[in-house]
C-alpha cells in the first residue's frame, strides 16, 4: 500500500473561479508549480525543530536507536535537511525522503528518495509538520445553523460560502469540530484518512511519528486556523502557490484513526517532553565557568540555548508528538 498526497483541479458545480479551500489547497502546495516544488524548499519560508538545532536530529536518531529500528523515513522530508543530519551522525542508517519535489542534487546518495510511502516497511517514520499541509476544507455555519463550503478564489483569496458539506464530512464536524453560527471549522477528515493509511501500511515493529501544532475538542479555536507563510512571514492564506498553507491539526481525531488502522499503543505528548525523554534536558553551565573555562562556557551556554529554543512550551516545545505503534 502506497501513502501520497494528490490533487485534483477544476471547477465546483457552477461557481466560475472559486474552489472548496481543500482543493485549492492541494493545487496550492502539491499542483504543477505549487508551493512545495519551489527549488529554494520550505527552509527559505519557515524555520522548523530541523533548521533550529542539529540537536533535533540527535534526538531522533536516539529514539530509533532506542526502538531497535535501523530504517528512518521523513515524510514531507523539504530538501533533506534531517536525512543528511541523520545521515552525518549515523553512516549505516537506511534513510528514506518521501516528497513531492525532485531530489535534491546535492543530497548525499545513501539516502533514498521517492513521492510516495512503500508498504510494508519496518521503520521509524518521521512526519514533523506534515499534517498540518495536508489539504484541509473549511467550513462556516451560516445564520440558521447550516454549515457551508468556504470556497475561495485562487488567485485572490476572496472568499464566498458554498453548498453544505458532504455527508462524511458533516458526520466529522459533529463528533470533533461542531461550531455555532458565524464559526468557522476546519475539516480534519482527510488528516485522520492519511494518518491512518500511513500506519496501516507500516510493517510490525514500526514507529510513526507526527510532529505538528494542533488542537483538541477543548481548545478548537472559533475562526480556525488556516494561515500562510512566505520568506518567514506569516500572511494571508492565498491559495497561488506563492506561501505555505497550513493549519492546525485536530490530533483527537488523529488518535482516534490511528487506532482504527491498528496501532498497537498510542502516545500523545509535547515535544518539550518528548526530548526530556530522548535526553534533551538543558540547564545553563555555571556562571563561574565564565571565569575558569570561557571557552567551555561558551560552548555549553549555546548548545543549552538550543535545547532551550528546542523545548519551549511556548514555541517548538509546545508542538504535540502523536507517537503511534505497529
Amino acid at each position: 500500500m502506497e501513502t501520497a498526497i494528490t490533487w485534483a483541479p477544476g471547477r465546483f458545480g457552477g461557481v466560475t473561479d472559486y474552489l472548496p479551500w481543500r482543493e485549492a489547497m492541494a493545487a496550492a502546495l502539491y499542483g504543477p508549480g505549487g508551493f512545495y516544488r519551489d527549488p529554494a524548499g520550505p527552509a527559505a519560508h519557515f524555520r522548523t525543530s530541523v533548521h533550529a538545532s542539529a540537536l533535533f536530529a540527535e534526538a531522533l536518531l536516539q529514539l530509533a536507536e532506542r526502538e531497535r529500528l535501523r530504517t528512518v523515513v521523513d515524510i514531507g522530508a523539504g530538501r533533506g535537511e534531517l536525512l543528511t543530519a541523520l545521515h552525518e551522525l549515523d553512516p549505516r542508517l537506511r534513510l528514506l525522503g518521501v516528497e513531492v519535489a525532485e531530489r535534491p542534487a546535492e543530497l548525499p546518495e545513501a539516502i533514498s528518495w521517492r513521492r510516495t510511502m512503500p508498504g510494508g516497511l519496518t521503520a521509524l517514520v518521521i512526519a514533523n509538520e506534515w499534517l498540518d499541509n495536508v489539504p484541509i476544507d473549511v467550513v462556516e455555519v451560516d445564520p440558521h445553523g447550516v454549515p457551508r463550503l468556504v470556497l475561495v478564489h485562487p488567485e485572490t483569496g476572496e472568499e464566498i460560502l458554498g453548498p453544505e458539506p458532504t455527508a462524511e464530512d458533516v458526520d466529522w464536524l459533529q463528533q470533533w469540530w461542531p461550531a455555532a453560527a458565524g464559526q468557522r471549522a476546519e475539516v480534519g477528515r482527510g488528516r485522520d484518512e492519511a494518518w491512518a493509511a500511513l500506519v496501516s501500511g507500516l510493517g510490525a515493529g514500526s514507529l510513526a511519528v507526527a510532529i505538528d501544532y494542533g488542537h483538541d475538542l477543548e481548545t478548537r479555536p472559533a475562526g480556525g486556523t488556516l494561515t500562510g507563510f512566505r520568506w518567514g512571514r506569516q500572511v494571508a492564506p492565498i491559495p497561488d502557490g506563492s506561501c505555505d498553507l497550513t493549519a492546525h491539526v485536530a490530533f483527537d481525531s488523529v488518535v482516534a484513526a490511528a487506532r482504527l488502522a491498528g496501532a498497537t499503543s498510542i502516545r500523545l505528548t509535547t515535544q518539550r517532553a518528548a526530548l526530556a525523554d530522548l535526553g534533551l534536558t538543558g540547564g545553563r553551565p555555571a556562571l563561574d565557568r565564565a571565569r575558569t573555562d570561557p571557552r567551555s562556557y561558551v560552548a555549553e551556554l549555546a548548545h543549552a540555548s538550543e535545547i532551550g529554543e528546542l523545548r519551549d512550551p511556548d514555541g517548538l516545545g509546545g508542538f504535540s508528538w502523536l507517537m503511534a505503534r505497529r
